[in-house]
C-alpha cells in the first residue's frame, strides 16, 4: 500500500518548484514589457489580499491567524509597491511639463 506524503511537504515542494519556476519565466521578459505585466500581476495581488484577509478571518488558532496577518500585510506591500513602481514607470514616458510665463 502506498504511502501518503504529508500536506506540508507536498506544499514545500509546490512552493520550491513555483519559486524556480516564476523566476526562469521573470528572468526572461523583456523590459518593454514589464509594465504591463506589472499591472497584471497587481491585479492578481489584489486577489491575493482578499484571499488573505477571508483566512484572516477564518484562521483557526493563533498560529494560524498570526500566519494570515502576515499574508496580509506581505500582500498589501506587494500591491502598494508594484502601484508605485508602475507609476514611476509610466512617469517616464510622460511629457514634461512647459515652464509657465512670468504674467
Amino acid at each position: 500500500m502506498p504511502e501518503v506524503l504529508n500536506p506540508v511537504v507536498v506544499g514545500i515542494i509546490v512552493f520550491v518548484l513555483a519559486a524556480f519556476v516564476g523566476l526562469e519565466i521573470i528572468s526572461k521578459v523583456p523590459p518593454t514589457l514589464h509594465t504591463p505585466l506589472m499591472s497584471g500581476s497587481n491585479a492578481i495581488s489584489g486577489i491575493t489580499l482578499v484571499g488573505a484577509i477571508i483566512a484572516t478571518g477564518a484562521g483557526s488558532g493563533t498560529l494560524g491567524s498570526a500566519l494570515a496577518f502576515v499574508a496580509v500585510v506581505a500582500a498589501t506591500i506587494n500591491v502598494v509597491g508594484g502601484f508605485l513602481v508602475t507609476d514611476r514607470m509610466l512617469s517616464m514616458f510622460r511629457r514634461p511639463k512647459r515652464p509657465e510665463d512670468g504674467k
